[in-house]
């Protein structure tokens, strides 16, 4: 039956998938976020390009609703937390606000992602490559080899699945996992989705074991690789 939550395994850490695109380790009360490109929309806007400005305001409300559910003890951001190298230097004040009382009170880890090379600017919190927390290597693009781990966790690639439900195809962003390798559905209100069928997952998942947990309004829908239409 699905549930808001779903509780997988990554190389024997429980790793805990919610519904509101958030992955959580009970052991050491980490919450893991991936992609959230905020200011998404003013640096489309630098670019003469229009996008509704409201994409960091929604994103942040998610994220204080997910902080509200856990109360974490640590956060780690996957990457890509903001949309380009400029976005949290030119911040609204009233975002950073948001975002600072969001980080009071626990360890935050901005984590190298490829829109984010280098620390968000005027912002707290440790920015590192890649962090090994319970066992695990948090990073932001998946590797190819995981010599340095047991198990990994990251973002990139947007993973999304199709599947048919009541008789419609639906496409939905997901958790996807094999079991030694989790990577995290794009957090950002306005990022787009890589199906889990295309070329740029090959090589990354043993699809034998592999499985999409689809993201849906209040719940998570597992289904199996095998199971999932092109």
């Amino acid at each position: 039956m699905p549930g808001r939550t779903i509780a997988i395994e990554i190389a024997g850490v429980e790793v805990v998938c919610d519904a509101l695109g958030v992955a959580y380790l009970e052991r050491s009360g980490t919450l893991i976020v991936s992609d959230l490109h905020l200011e998404k929309g003013a640096a489309f806007a630098r670019r003469g390009m229009m996008l509704p400005p409201y994409d960091t305001a929604a994103t942040l409300d998610l994220l204080e609703a997910a902080i509200r559910r856990y109360e974490p003890k640590a956060v780690i951001s996957l990457g890509d937390s903001f949309h380009d190298r400029i976005g949290a230097a030119h911040m609204p004040a009233i975002y950073e606000e948001r975002l600072r009382h969001a980080m009071a009170g626990r360890q935050w880890f901005w984590i190298s992602g490829n829109h984010d090379p280098e620390r968000p600017a005027n912002l707290p919190g440790e920015a590192t490559d890649a962090l090994y927390v319970d066992g695990l290597c948090f990073r932001h693009e998946p590797t190819a080899r995981r010599a340095d781990c047991r198990g990994e966790v990251a973002g990139h690639l947007h993973p999304s699945a199709r599947v048919v439900r009541r008789g419609r195809a639906v496409r939905r962003p997901c958790f996807a996992s094999d079991g030694t390798r989790l990577v995290m559905p794009a957090f950002g209100v306005t990022t787009g989705g890589l199906d889990l069928r295309h070329r740029a997952m090959q090589g990354l998942f043993d699809r034998a074991t592999l499985s999409a947990h689809l993201l849906g309004r209040e719940r998570l829908y597992s289904v199996r690789f095998a199971n999932l239409i092109g």
